[in-house]
């Protein structure tokens, strides 16, 4: 069937190149000049089983944000690409992930009309990562918008931004792989509009 794409975008703050196959095995190749965000992808990578590639360069001198954020939108310009028309998706996923003390449900909606809730406990402790909650909500709204999606993370409890956060990136990619899952039921978009 071939849903896959590659997008390739560059300004003065970012170079990013990301490839994404919706129907792969959860095969990763991930560089972005920042640790904690490689891992975070390849979390959402192997937990959704898309083969995906993300080659970054940032002005990591000024801070991560640019780099994080960018991250985002081109990953959601790759997953729109991919996506093509959205005929017999399933549209709809959710996935509820345990990690260690926390509980994370994510809930997406391919409509093409781009939403984020990002709900996370108030009190948090940051651990040893440098990377915090604020450049996490940047990186979802990207992709939220970028990829037409309507996006829920719920943390119901959890208390080390680490394992919050890690729980956020595998539960969205079980909500992906089954939002973007072919259903042989659906013969168009399924919408009973009949667009999105």
């Amino acid at each position: 069937m071939g849903r896959t794409a590659v997008i390739y975008r560059k300004t003065s703050e970012t170079d990013i190149k990301v490839s994404i196959d919706l129907d792969g095995s959860g095969r990763r190749d991930i560089s972005t000049g920042i640790g904690f965000l490689d891992h975070m992808l390849t979390l959402f990578a192997a937990h959704g089983f898309f083969d995906l590639t993300v080659q970054a360069t940032g002005d990591l001198h000024v801070d991560m944000h640019h780099t994080v954020e960018d991250a985002g939108l081109v990953l959601g310009d790759a997953i729109e690409k991919a996506l093509g028309d959205r005929k017999g998706i399933r549209r709809y996923g959710h996935a509820v992930v345990p990690m260690d003390e926390t509980l994370t449900a994510v809930t997406v909606d391919l409509s093409r009309r781009p939403y984020l809730a990002y709900h996370i406990p108030q009190r948090i402790s940051r651990a040893d990562t440098v990377f915090d909650a604020g450049l996490g909500m940047e990186f979802f709204r990207a992709l939220s918008v970028h990829a037409g999606m309507n996006l829920h993370i719920n943390v119901a409890y959890g208390e080390n931004l680490h394992h919050i956060l890690e729980s956020i990136f595998k539960a969205l990619g079980r909500a992906m792989d089954e939002a973007v899952s072919i259903d042989t039921r659906i013969t168009d978009i399924h919408s009973t509009k009949g667009h999105l």
